[in-house]
């Protein structure tokens, strides 16, 4: 069965067995195949993602995200208690059923999950998920079940704080490195003074390494960050008086601003090793030229282009074909990227991440 239709037959069955059941999860209002195609009916959810919702409000407090990991939780139990592990919650899986504030938040996408009995508990080995919400013994490939799922709400809590993930790395080994070593921290401390211990208490317990010392998704319900009917204590509104929505949607944009900037180094720095330049011509300031320049001259056996440059078989030389494609100058880099062009990018890149994140406290 193509990889696809497994995916979606899956999601039939768990939806089958669940969706009608509990009023944070996507409902399966019907489902129909015809000869190349598989098709799902499901609730209408008109509310848009978690992190876009947060975004457009005028403001967003802690007890704010205690109420969606509440009912993310709340329906997490509800998969669980009927065998069932989603292992790919993330903010993008997590809709809203209309645009009212009073909407209710929905699971979706159940295209990775399993239906897992009791017994059966450290059974799944497959490597699935999206990394930076993937628990450690999904990478160690020694068995996994239910606690993946709390794993990811931890991840996704520390998001709703902060407007970042824990493990966010440079690359997905560094970020898996992370993720295996549970390296993380409340930092920088500007971002989070404003946020109680027992929000951090709640992500601390959710991100344990050993999966059997992780709370389940009841044990979580019964948090004190958690539990709505909890007295008020003094550290629990340490954090909630202050208004998070700034952070969150700076740090977000910022993150955002770096992965593509140190996307952008990278191919800066593979053009330099004379690697990738056919796709150079996709990236600003980087000019493809005609691989057939025009006005050739013969000069003896050589072909010339109007700038005494060999062209055709004469020019092949350690670039190949490449070279046909881009001019190079002397010291390998793309003719739309000079040294002091690449210089002063990186110089800006180098301040504006210096600017976002300053110094690590």
């Amino acid at each position: 069965m193509a990889g696809r239709e497994h995916m979606v037959r899956n999601e039939i069955a768990v939806l089958k067995r669940v969706s009608v059941g509990h009023r944070n999860i996507l409902t399966l209002v019907d489902y129909f195949e015809t000869m190349n195609n598989l098709y799902l009916v499901t609730d209408l959810a008109l509310g848009g993602e978690l992190f876009d919702r947060i975004c457009r409000k005028g403001s967003y407090y802690e007890s704010d995200a205690a109420d969606l990991i509440r009912a993310t939780l709340s329906a997490v139990a509800y998969l669980h208690d009927h065998g069932i592990v989603h292992r790919d919650l993330k903010p993008e899986n997590l809709l809203f059923r209309t645009p009212e504030d009073n909407a209710d938040l929905l699971i979706a996408d159940f295209g990775l999950s399993r239906i897992m009995d009791e017994e059966q508990f450290h059974v799944l080995t497959t490597t699935c998920g999206t990394p930076g919400y993937m628990a450690p013994e999904i990478f160690k490939k020694t068995g996994h079940g239910k606690p993946v799922d709390i794993w990811a709400i931890g991840v996704i809590t520390y998001f709703l704080l902060c407007g970042y993930t824990p493990f966010d790395r440079d690359s997905n080994l560094e970020e898996m490195q992370a993720i295996l070593a549970a390296d993380y921290s409340f930092t920088p401390v500007e971002y989070w003074r404003n946020v109680s211990e027992p929000a951090r208490d709640f992500i601390r317990r959710c991100l344990t390494i050993d999966p059997r010392a992780r709370m389940t998704a009841h044990q979580a319900l019964q948090h004190p960050w958690i539990r709505a009917d909890d007295p008020v204590s003094p550290e629990k509104t340490a954090g909630e008086g202050q208004d998070l929505l700034p952070t969150v949607k700076k740090n977000f944009n910022a993150r955002r601003t770096l992965h593509k900037a140190i996307d952008t180094v990278r191919a800066i720095n593979k053009l330099r090793e004379g690697g990738g330049l056919m796709a150079a011509g996709q990236m600003d300031g980087a000019m493809s030229v005609d691989p057939k320049p025009k006005n050739e001259v013969v000069d003896g056996s050589k072909v010339l282009n109007d700038q005494g440059h060999a062209t055709g078989e004469e020019a092949q030389g350690p670039q190949g074909n490449d070279a046909d494609a881009m001019e190079i100058d002397s010291r390998g880099n793309a003719r739309g990227q000079t040294e002091d062009q690449i210089r002063r990018q990186q110089q800006r890149i180098n301040e504006t991440v210096s600017g976002l994140w300053g110094k690590k406290d």
